[in-house]
């Protein structure tokens, strides 16, 4: 159901200067305007504002995940040592950034900064046959990593949100055409959350299983890594694997491809048998004979696609969010007429959208400034000018175009501009 959330009642305050402390453009914009607080480097608490982008971009992914037929399970965040031992990554010399705490026993304990070894071996105890297998499993859980930098604000923390994706298939083709399935899942997720046009798959290190590995790279300045983007095929190699060989390899030619700074929101790996064969992940085929499973993970941060977008439709003192991940889709103003405005908002929430009413006794800066943080695609002002002519003036800020449209009318055309907003982000 639709809502009109009066800002009156929205426990935010809003900064007027950034924190020190913070360089990351996302981190300033989002910690200004209320999205977020700071408990420590790397680690932040979502606020309602901030919660509501971050259920957005988690119900897309959902939605996508579920496209798959992958159901949704919670994994521990508290990790046994000694199922990551059986992979040798328990040790620090292998793994170097895991939170490790104890019991009062003084037993081990580490906070998971991924799930590969525990999502194995429990599905030892559930699959035995052919008939068994494929399936596919996805949680959105906290991680934990021990960042040696933690200063790109949400984009690079040191708990954050993951979803996390686990796919077990028969064979090796029966992987393949999953792991294409997935990857274009992951394609509609960035082009619904707004970031599909400069969001590139790209070539990089398969590391130990296989030889390469897929990443999802949006073009941002504030992005840590160098990409090589071939424009027209609309792929991109990673600078770690870029040499003559890979080119030849993908039938890539240098003079295609143009270097950019990116930040990574997404990678798929082909794990093969790494992890069912460290765990006897087995299952019997039609000819009884035991085989591994094959096996792939695939990885979204949503909060660092939250920081991608705040990077790229941010600026100092103001933000637009796409209409599919904004707090709300319409921010109504209401300067001195809270009567009207609470009508044209609750008509607006009838027609399906989600409303942010301005209904404080505020000066028009103060609003018409905090209105331009909280980035809502589309403002809607109600005045004593507006009231007087008959109207009500609509801003679609993604497009910066405005339009007095007279009352009566207004809810209705509202309501198409958001569903139009929402369909360009998929075409």
């Amino acid at each position: 159901m639709s809502t009109v959330q009066r800002q009156s009642a929205l426990p935010v305050r809003m900064e007027r200067f950034a924190p020190k402390d913070e360089v990351s453009k996302n981190a300033q914009l989002l910690l200004r305007a209320g999205f977020i607080a700071k408990e420590m480097a790397g680690v932040y608490t979502f606020l309602p504002l901030g919660w509501r982008v971050m259920n957005n971009i988690m119900g897309i992914i959902r939605e996508e995940m579920e496209s798959l037929g992958a159901q949704e399970i919670f994994l521990t965040a508290l990790q046994d040592p000694s199922i990551w031992e059986t992979t040798n990554r328990w040790s620090d010399d292998v793994v170097d950034v895991w939170f490790k705490t104890q019991l009062k026993s003084g037993a081990p304990l580490g906070l998971g900064f991924t799930h590969e070894e525990p999502v194995t071996r429990l599905f030892t105890r559930m699959v035995s046959s052919h008939k068994d297998l494929p399936f596919s499993v996805f949680q959105i859980q906290t991680k934990f990593r021990n960042e040696t930098r933690a200063k790109s604000g949400i984009m690079r923390c040191r708990e954050f949100l993951m979803k996390d994706l686990y796919s077990f298939s028969r064979t090796s083709e029966e992987h393949e055409e999953f792991y294409n399935r997935a990857q274009n899942a992951y394609e509609r997720i960035f082009a619904r959350v707004g970031i599909g046009d400069s969001t590139y798959l790209t070539f990089a290190s398969g590391g130990t299983f296989s030889k390469y590995s897929h990443e999802f790279q949006t073009l941002c300045d504030a992005g840590e890594d160098v990409i090589y983007v071939d424009e027209k095929r609309k792929i991109a190699i990673n600078e770690e694997v870029m040499s003559d060989d890979v080119l030849n390899d993908l039938g890539i030619r240098r003079e295609d491809l143009v270097q950019h700074t990116a930040a990574e929101v997404g990678n798929i790996f082909s794990l093969k048998t790494k992890f069912s064969d460290a765990f006897q992940l087995l299952y019997r085929d039609e000819e009884g004979e035991q085989r591994p499973v094959v096996m792939g993970s695939y990885g979204i941060g949503p909060g660092r696609v939250m920081g991608v977008a705040a990077e790229l439709f941010g600026t100092e003192s103001a933000m637009v969010w796409p209409v599919s991940i904004a707090p709300y889709a319409v921010h109504v103003l209401s300067l001195g007429r809270n009567d009207d405005a609470l009508a044209c908002a609750k008509a607006c929430a009838d027609r399906g959208v989600d409303v942010l009413l301005d209904d404080r006794n505020r000066r028009a800066g103060e609003q018409f400034a905090e209105a331009d943080m909280i980035g809502c695609p589309i403002r809607v002002i109600l005045s004593e000018k507006t009231a007087r002519d008959g109207v009500v003036e609509v801003t679609d800020r993604v497009s910066d175009t405005t339009q007095r449209i007279p009352v009566a009318e207004a809810p209705a055309r509202i309501a198409e501009m958001v569903q139009e907003n929402t369909q360009a982000l998929c075409r």
